[in-house]
This record gives C-alpha cells, structure tokens and sequence, in this order.
C-alpha cells in the first residue's frame, strides 16, 4: 500500500493514541518511583500545619527517606512516629546516644518559640530530602474513592479502546490488465 491509498486517520483517533502515549509514559513513571521507593525506603509526608514554615509551610509535600536515628544530626528535618499520636516533622536541635541503643531527640519546629515538650527516644527517622509546597492538597485529593474510581474507569476505557478489534479495511484491488482491454482468458 503507498501513501496514497492509506486511509486517513482522523483527529480524535490522533488525540486519544497522544493521551495513550502520556498514559503509558506516566505508567512506567510510577512504576519506576514504586520500585525506587522500594529500595531506598523513600515515602511521602503531606504537611497539614505551619510549624516548620518558612522552611516548609503548610500544604507542603515533603520527600523522606528512613534512616537510623544515630545518623541524625543537629539541624536535620527530620519526621518521627509517636504512640497514640500523628508523626511530627520538626528540625533537630540535640541528639544524645542511649545506652540501650535509642536516640534522644530534642525537636523543635522553625516557626515554634519552644522546643517540643518531651524529647523523642527512637531507633528510626526518616529525614526529609526535600518538600513541594502547595502539593499536599492535590496529592491528599488522590486518596478520594471518587477520584480514585474516576481515573479506574478512565484508564480502563483507554485501554479497552486501544485493545478493541477494529475492522478492518479491504485494501484496494489492482485492475486486471487482461480485463480491462476486454480480452477473454
């Protein structure tokens, strides 16, 4: 078939293999961030207050990253789990090695005036490698059943039309020399 006789595609054909590309291109994307996740024991922390502003203010999303706490200096952000209670995020102000293999951490947020009340004794942090500002809201979003059903059955409507049985069309038939001039066979 030369160019010529290819049938044209049209625009809606060309816009939804483009979104099928990006949907593929964004597919390896998580599945690569899965994986580096994995590995290096990276997770994400949505900020909901504004202790650590200006450094990384409400509605932030922060990158972290666990490491053992005897790793943890002075001046590292870094998030540690409390019983009973939410993680805290605040920037470490002294860190003393137990005997018993712990670390006390003394803690205090950048926009607090005080240290937190009670030092923290961990084996465990994970430090925040780096934060987005504004993308807590979004990300949090994501977490809703509608949109997660939302983007499900868009997905899948993708895939169904890129997978479905098309037609296919009859290319055309060269003439036959002999029938044209009018000669019997």
């Amino acid at each position: 078939m030369d160019q010529t006789t290819q049938p044209r595609r049209g625009f809606l054909t060309h816009l939804l293999n483009a979104v099928l590309n990006l949907a593929a291109v964004g597919g390896a994307i998580c599945i690569a961030l899965v994986i580096l996740a994995v590995v290096f024991d990276i997770s994400l922390i949505l900020f909901s207050t504004g202790s650590m502003a200006p450094t990384i203010p409400q509605g932030s999303l922060a990158v972290v990253r666990e490491v053992p706490a005897a790793q943890t200096e002075v001046g590292d952000v870094v998030t540690v789990d409390r019983e009973d209670d939410l993680p805290i995020t605040h920037r470490v102000t002294s860190a003393q090695q137990l005997p018993d293999g712990l670390t006390q951490l003394t803690m205090k947020g950048d926009a607090n005036e005080a240290e937190d009340p009670a030092p923290y004794s961990v084996t465990e942090v994970r430090e925040v490698l780096f934060s987005i500002p504004g993308l807590a809201k979004p990300v949090a979003a994501l977490n809703s059943p509608y949109v997660l059903g939302g983007i499900t059955l868009a997905v899948s409507a993708l895939v169904i039309w890129a997978l479905w049985p098309r037609p296919q069309k009859a290319a055309p038939q060269e003439a036959d020399p002999d029938t044209e001039s009018g000669a019997d066979a």
